[in-house]
């Protein structure tokens, strides 16, 4: 009798890992498309080109402060089952609206280029609903063993919309977009409507009941130290992958092969993630992260120093690999963190970090650095330094905590 609850409570993790999976992919989807259109949009009511980037670190900005500030959020209404479902439909509701009017009211020219910047804002914040407060439920009420595994399904929508990102830039560029905005959104708001009954069925699978939320207390060294590596992690990734990435197989490939060629760094992504789910379970968030931070820097050296096509996709490919085991455990991690209550907090500053190392990487690009001889080896070698500083350090807290643990339980 156990075991067959124990496979049906199995069965039920694995639909809530593949539900947050799909929330996720209609999520960096919608992204993916704003991201593809906006140019095209901002052209429409008269703002220039070399605003674009700065609209996009606006964005940013916005996600470093809303993350958080709704993963705080969701800690105070989750205790309350039903509540935070509400609180992410009702929000969706206003993000989606604000996102489907975009192209509309961009339609109208000039005129309208003030009310299009301030849908672009409602939709940001509105949309941090969307990012952290979903996976606090896996720190509220899913088991503990099964938070890695659902970490990683979690994580696989975000993988494979980077995987299909450039499929979708060649063939949405020339087309209108309105339809595409519509879609995105209706399926968006669907799927984040149906995060009620997601978390009806976790709580009632849950054996414990979630506790009401505790007065929000400061982070400790190590959940700080926790956040600091994971800025260091996201810049590491986003110089590697948004700005050294192209130029790397520009060396031995043409242009219109990027779209084959870049989905490797996403492919290593999504398959690394479920392995290393097993190593987490057993081993801790915090281990998995350093030790695929200094995987990752050697991947990097192999990609900059590949000699041709085929090594090249291979360091590709265990860039991806490790990216994927940082952001994965990372999640797992901060659950863990947070585990007094305030999972919501802490998954929101992974999220936060994530936004802060996406600014930095526009700001370089804004900034012209990628194209000037005195900063191209620092743009280079910046990824190697963050993945493998942070990893390191990681490492070291993770052996830290381990020994004390030991320790404790020898007295």
């Amino acid at each position: 009798m156990s075991d067959t609850k124990a496979s049906t409570d199995a069965g039920a993790g694995n639909r809530t890992g593949a539900y947050f999976a799909v929330l996720q992919l209609a999520f960096t989807l919608g992204w993916t498309l704003y991201v593809i259109y906006l140019p095209k949009l901002c052209a429409q009511v008269g703002i220039a080109p070399s605003a674009v980037i700065l609209i996009l670190m606006l964005d940013q900005a916005i996600f470093t402060i809303t993350d958080t500030a709704m993963g705080i959020a969701a800690d105070k209404v989750a205790p309350f089952v039903g509540r935070l479902g509400v609180f992410v439909g009702i929000t969706t509701v206003i993000s989606c609206a604000a996102f489907i009017a975009m192209p509309y009211v961009a339609g109208t020219g000039p005129g309208a280029q003030v009310w299009f910047i301030v849908l672009i804002v409602i939709w940001v914040v509105t949309s941090s609903a969307l990012r952290a407060p979903p996976l606090t439920l896996l720190g509220k009420y899913a088991a503990k063993p099964a938070i890695p595994f659902l970490s990683a399904l979690a994580m696989l929508g975000y993988g494979v919309a980077g995987a299909v990102s450039p499929y979708l830039g060649v063939l949405l560029r020339n087309q209108d977009a309105r339809i595409p905005f519509v879609i995105s959104g209706v399926v968006l708001l669907i799927t984040a409507l149906a995060l009620s009954k997601v978390e009806r069925g976790l709580a009632q699978q849950s054996a414990a009941p979630v506790k009401p939320a505790a007065p929000a207390k400061p982070l400790g060294q190590i959940p700080m130290f926790f956040i600091a590596s994971m800025v260091l992690l996201s810049l590491g990734y986003q110089l590697h992958f948004s700005i050294n990435s192209t130029p790397f197989f520009l060396r031995f490939a043409k242009p219109d092969d990027l779209q084959w060629l870049m989905p490797v760094f996403w492919i290593g992504f999504n398959i690394a993630m479920f392995p290393a789910s097993v190593i987490v379970k057993h081993r801790g968030g915090l281990i998995v992260m350093g030790a695929a931070g200094l995987l990752g820097a050697l991947a990097v050296i192999g990609a900059e120093f590949a000699g041709d096509l085929n090594m090249l996709i291979a360091a590709q490919f265990v860039a991806g690999a490790a990216w994927g085991c940082m952001l994965m455990s990372a999640v797992a991690a901060a659950l863990a963190i947070g585990d007094s209550g305030a999972e919501g907090k802490v998954v929101g500053l992974v999220f936060s970090a994530l936004a802060l190392a996406t600014f930095a990487r526009m700001a370089a690009v804004a900034g012209g650095l990628q194209k000037l001889p005195e900063y191209a080896p620092l743009l280079h070698w910046a990824p190697v330094a963050c993945w493998a500083v942070a990893g390191a350090g990681l490492l070291a807290i993770a052996a830290l905590r381990t020994q004390q643990g030991m320790m404790a339980r020898r007295v």
